[in-house]
């Protein structure tokens, strides 16, 4: 795993010795639906991505098929090889209900209390 922290780095490590991109989006901020710009970050990526014969998608669809509703939209992107793409996106589409008895997602804090 390796984060060089630009698009297009990260764009030409994955086209020259493969992988995936993935800058999904983030559960605490439920109103912003990604960090990149769809019209001038995603797009051109995506496009560059499909004609070397992989894939990019926002976790949900196809990024080229997402239709800009304003200038500066955001949206999550993850890229590269189109069968980890096609698998990520079906982790996407898998509903988790996360029960409060798991330890990894229970309550934090300084003193347990019983589950009740």
């Amino acid at each position: 795993m390796r984060w060089v922290a630009s698009l297009v780095a990260e764009t030409h490590r994955i086209l020259t010795r493969g992988g995936v991109f993935l800058y999904p989006r983030d559960s605490r901020e439920p109103v912003k639906p990604g960090r990149l710009r769809l019209l001038y970050e995603a797009n051109p990526v995506a496009f560059l991505i499909e004609q070397a014969g992989g894939a990019a998608s926002t976790g949900r669809k196809r990024v080229l098929d997402v239709v800009p509703s304003e200038l500066h939209q955001r949206v999550s992107l993850i890229f590269g090889a189109r069968e980890e793409v096609s698998r990520i996106e079906e982790y996407h589409e898998e509903s988790y209900e996360l029960t409060p008895t798991l330890p990894l997602y229970g309550t934090r804090g300084l003193f347990r209390t019983a589950a009740g």
